[in-house]
């Protein structure tokens, strides 16, 4: 049995990569530090490297960290980079490396010690394989916390953020809330897909609507937090 985490706080998912997944986790985070907290981001993998000024750091990496109040360096903020932008395992399989289960556990108790609010962002969807025997949604059953589902707004998005709840539901978890985040800015029937979000995820599992995001000129954590419900957040984070 997983011992539980010491802070308070959440797993971010989303119904697919490149949904805002990380600008959403990044808001969390600026959120929890307005309320006074600590707030700690943690990123157990990422894939997908780039040189910033001599340095190969991870995009996603750095935005939660620079969200983040506690003063956190890249490896405590991620244990697991990998050069190629593809699924985990596979990245790791190009390294001859090996992501261990237990190290990514280990971290995030780590890390958890010293915040008050973690905000636990995953890789890709829900159930994205990180090594032979474990995945994603392992890692989320393994921490326990409520889970955000960020829903990126698109042609096909009910059916991806349906058999996603139903899966986070599967494993004994609770979705706690979710976010609708415009990745189409075109897509048609917003509002009718919104309202549709809003039944069948309140209704099936309980789960907040927690806002609709536009399309932001810049999507820093403080324009997101505009369009997130701040009764919706302080039931997130309630302990």
């Amino acid at each position: 049995m997983t011992p539980p985490l010491a802070a308070r706080g959440c797993f971010v998912t989303g119904t697919d990569t490149e949904v805002g997944k990380t600008r959403v986790s990044a808001a969390l985070l600026r959120w929890c530090a307005d309320q006074g907290w600590r707030s700690a981001g943690f990123k157990p993998v990422a894939a997908g490297l780039e040189q910033v000024n001599g340095q190969w750091c991870n995009a996603d990496v750095q935005t939660l960290q620079q969200a983040s109040s506690a003063s956190l360096t890249d490896a405590q903020v991620c244990p697991f980079s990998f050069a190629a932008a593809c699924a985990p395992n596979i990245a790791a399989d190009l390294e001859g490396r090996n992501i261990d289960f237990d190290s990514l556990l280990s971290a995030a108790h780590a890390l958890s010690l010293r915040a008050d609010a973690l905000v636990i962002e995953g890789v890709g969807g829900f159930v994205v394989p990180l090594n032979a025997q474990h995945d994603t949604a392992d890692l989320a059953q393994a921490f326990g916390l409520p889970v955000v589902l960020v829903v990126g707004l698109r042609l096909g998005c009910l059916n991806h953020a349906l058999l996603t709840a139903e899966s986070v539901h599967a494993r004994g978890l609770r979705l706690a809330g979710w976010v609708g985040n415009t990745v189409d800015a075109a897509m048609p029937w917003v509002e009718a897909n919104l309202a549709t979000l809003r039944e069948r995820l309140w209704t099936r599992y309980g789960a907040v609507d927690l806002g609709h995001v536009p399309r932001l000129p810049d999507p820093c954590p403080q324009a997101l937090l505009a369009h997130l419900d701040p009764a919706g957040l302080r039931r997130l984070f309630a302990q």
